[in-house]
């Protein structure tokens, strides 16, 4: 897709700063990282979000991001890792090409994830197996 920054990164029209590549996925770093070493995992296929990828990227995706996790923790010192995807412009999909978002956690380094919800109050059980019904 010309019009698309990875699809352009990916044919090497864009320079990144690259952590890992095969065949299939690249990984590089965010040019606006929430944390050190934020990246992101990309198909080189074009896909635009979780309900276009076929199962076959999707498990080589998650699979690197495994890869790049341990990576992160091993060896820039990250206490943890959150890993966020987004589908969607509604659900803050800035690029329309799918992509996982590794964030390395470091204590205290004040980092807040929109839609954290320990903030909510609980919900009624029985309203929620209703809810889980209507999804499967």
């Amino acid at each position: 897709m010309d019009d698309c920054i990875f699809c352009n990164i990916i044919k090497g029209e864009i320079d990144c700063a690259t952590v890992f590549e095969d065949q299939d996925v690249l990984v590089f770093l965010d040019v606006k990282p929430a944390t050190k070493g934020h990246c992101l995992v990309i198909p080189k296929q074009h896909f635009e979000n979780i309900f276009d990828i076929n199962k076959e990227a999707l498990q080589k995706i998650i699979t690197t991001a495994k890869y790049i996790s341990e990576k992160i923790k091993k060896n820039l010192g990250a206490d943890g890792i959150n890993i966020m995807q987004a589908s969607g412009r509604c659900a803050g999909q800035e690029v329309m090409h799918f992509h996982l978002h590794i964030m390395p956690r470091y204590e205290g380094d004040g980092l807040k994830i929109h839609g954290q919800h320990s903030a909510n109050k609980a919900s009624d059980l029985q309203e929620l197996k209703k809810l889980a019904a209507q999804i499967v």
